[in-house]
């Protein structure tokens, strides 16, 4: 009598059916979640490959912003902090989710252009390419709280017990790099010359946000226009987490809303042009 044969795992098995695609794409999502990973991984060791300082460019370039705000801002056009912190880290405290959205932004909208070749030749859900340039932007945000903690130690300034919140700020900063992110990529894989607006789009939005200055100089009348930027209420977040600022809540909700739109924006925009992007890479 033979020994019976090993039961073969058939969970990878690929079958080929109309519409199993599209039934089974969030379950993809979570099978394929050892990809998050990987290209997480390969992005940070291909950021800083053969670069000088390496990782140090995440402190350095927050850093630097910092201080040329600070001096615009504070000494310059002599604006005050409304809160009892110092205008550096008030500064500093807006810079971070800026910075982490700006650089999620900027890798996720070329995301799917530079992986052409893993595009057009493995299946699995195109979402996860760009979810992992914004997952790798996370680490840098990491990095530059290593400089928050060092100007709490310079300034004496102890931080809020509200940064127990702080988390609650971070996720909607990933979802709303992640649904503008996920539009974008899109609308980049189909309109190449896209990318060149990309950068401006960074650029602009770096002023019309309160990163240099204190959300409370804008008066109550235009704040629901200008809480319609969903970063307003993001950095409000972090500042009254980080250092006890002021929080305005009506902001907040506001945020919450447009960013529940871009999100959903993304997702049904990208998921709509996701079986083309093979054909127009």
């Amino acid at each position: 009598m033979s020994k019976a044969e090993p039961l073969e795992d058939k969970s990878w098995d690929l079958i080929i059916e109309s519409g199993r695609t599209e039934r089974n794409y969030w379950r993809d999502l979570w099978r394929f979640r050892e990809l998050f990973y990987i290209l997480s991984w390969r992005d940070i060791k291909v950021r800083y490959k053969q670069t000088f300082i390496g990782g140090a460019w995440s402190i350095i370039r927050p850093l630097l912003t910092t201080i040329i705000f600070t001096i615009v801002f504070s000494r310059i056009a002599k604006l005050q902090n409304p809160g009892a912190a110092p205008y550096a880290l008030m500064v500093f405290a807006g810079m971070l989710p800026w910075q982490f959205f700006s650089n999620a932004l900027s890798e996720s909208s070329n995301s799917l252009i530079g992986n052409a070749n893993l595009i057009t030749k493995v299946y699995f859900p195109r979402m996860i390419i760009p979810a992992s340039s914004v997952i790798t932007s996370l680490v840098d945000l990491g990095i530059s709280f290593i400089i928050m903690i060092g100007m709490y130690i310079w300034y004496h300034y102890p931080p809020s017990w509200n940064i127990i919140f702080l988390p609650v700020f971070i996720l909607l900063a990933f979802l709303c790099s992640f649904g503008i992110g996920l539009y974008l990529t899109a609308v980049n894989v189909k309109y190449r010359d896209f990318k060149y607006i990309i950068p401006f789009i960074v650029q602009f939005g770096l002023y019309i946000t309160p990163v240099g200055f204190s959300s409370s100089i804008i008066g109550e009348k235009w704040r629901w226009l200008y809480s319609l930027n969903p970063m307003v209420g993001i950095i409000d977040g972090f500042r009254w987490c980080l250092l006890g600022d002021q929080m305005h809540w009506n902001s907040f909700y506001i945020s919450i809303i447009i960013i529940s739109l871009f999100l959903w924006l993304g997702i049904y925009y990208f998921r709509k042009m996701e079986r083309t992007f093979a054909d127009n890479i």
